[in-house]
């Protein structure tokens, strides 16, 4: 992206592309160029066939005749060029294949003209550079290539107009340096083409890259706007949003749903005997400890308040989620995290309260989530250190 932003801070006809850049932007228009390419050979064979039936019916017999020979080179030349840029190849051979197509293809022109002399010695020539002109205006291929087929076409001219018995030797170098710069006109525009196709592929690039840092911004302020700071874990609003999806979605054959509200006992005493250092680590060890007792990625955990802590279990019984809550109380008491100012007990311990519903219909998220609450409230109020069950409807 630096190369692109230096490549479009320059002037637009300084723009050269190397590398990764041009390799990106061939394997981008490639496509397009060879269906051109194959368009072009084919609408070549179309014109040439028609050329040569509307020659038999208008020309003399022998001036039709002698077209037919070089007029059948230039059919296999074009088909042979269409069907062997149907797929993508090696750069340097592709382009091979192609100028060898030209080549032939306007050696066919050509020769029509010279084959038949008179008046469509000059004239067949004059188509000869018109073909190859509208070749270089349309075929978007490197300009080396390009430069190649106007040297072809401009040489081929000058070799037949050297032979033709019409028109002397400083005639035939006059045209051929007249139309030339007609040649490297073209080839000037073709060129400007090129860059501003390359310039367009240039911001296309730093758009792209623009938007896709614009989405990870976004992204992360997302995910600060619904992660808690210190746990990592979800925050309040995400695990709102959660349920409210949770509650809208298809949920046919769940054995229920269950809401824990897990709360740590005695938390402003810890904090105010052994630091607000010591009681953030708190926090983080029995975020862990709540994660480790749940039974996979389709349970979520979120912090709530100050030291409390949401837990959805959806697709659960009511005895499996007063299972693990006491998985994770005990949990919690096992690990002996320290707080000695506790009432409870000198180590940390969390009271949770239970809500369960078997279908969503019974009720809101706010509901289940409130039954939770008071039955966290009954457990603080009945000792702490213990899981209640909430009873009774929403």
């Amino acid at each position: 992206m630096a190369e692109v932003e230096q490549l479009l801070n320059g002037r637009t006809r300084d723009i050269r592309l190397e590398g990764e850049l041009l390799r990106l932007f061939q394997e981008r228009s490639w496509s397009r160029t060879a269906k051109i390419i194959r368009s072009w050979m084919i609408w070549v064979i179309f014109i040439d066939v028609i050329t040569l039936g509307l020659n038999a019916i208008l020309l003399p017999k022998a001036a039709a005749l002698s077209m037919v020979a070089p007029a059948c080179i230039l059919p296999p030349a074009a088909l042979a060029t269409a069907f062997l840029w149907r797929k993508p190849g090696a750069d340097k051979l592709q382009i091979t294949i192609l100028l060898a197509g030209m080549f032939f293809i306007l050696l066919s022109v050509a020769l029509v003209g010279v084959n038949a002399g008179g008046e469509f010695y000059e004239r067949h020539l004059n188509i000869m550079l018109f073909v190859a002109v509208s070749a270089i205006i349309i075929f978007a291929i490197p300009m080396a290539a390009t430069g190649i087929i106007a040297a072809m076409a401009l040489g081929l001219y000058l070799f037949f107009q050297i032979r033709n018995p019409a028109m002397a030797m400083g005639s035939s170098e006059a045209a051929t340096l007249f139309f030339t710069a007609g040649i490297v006109a073209t080839m000037v525009s073709r060129r400007t083409i090129t860059i501003l196709a390359q310039k367009a592929f240039l911001l296309e690039l730093r758009d792209k890259s623009r938007v896709a840092e614009l989405a990870d911004a976004n992204a992360r302020l997302e995910l600060l706007a619904r992660t808690d700071s210190l746990t990592g874990i979800a925050n309040r609003r995400w695990m709102m949003e959660m349920l409210n999806r949770l509650w809208n979605a298809d949920v046919a054959g769940m054995a229920g749903v269950a809401v824990l509200m897990c709360d740590i006992d005695h938390f402003k005493a810890l904090n105010d005997s052994l630091g607000h250092g010591e009681g953030d680590r708190c926090l983080v060890k029995v975020v862990g400890i709540i994660q480790s007792n749940l039974r996979g990625s389709h349970d979520h955990v979120a912090r709530y308040g100050g030291e409390e802590f949401l837990v959805v279990l959806p697709d659960i019984t009511e005895e499996e989620a007063i299972e693990v809550a006491t998985q994770i109380r005990e949990s919690v008491e096992t690990a002996s995290l320290p707080n000695p100012a506790s009432g409870v007990s000198p180590c940390v311990t969390v009271s949770i309260g239970v809500s369960h519903v078997e279908s969503i219909q019974m009720a809101t998220p706010e509901q289940i989530q409130s039954q939770a609450d008071k039955a966290l409230y009954r457990a603080k109020e009945s000792g702490r250190n213990r899981v209640v069950l909430h009873q009774g409807k929403p």
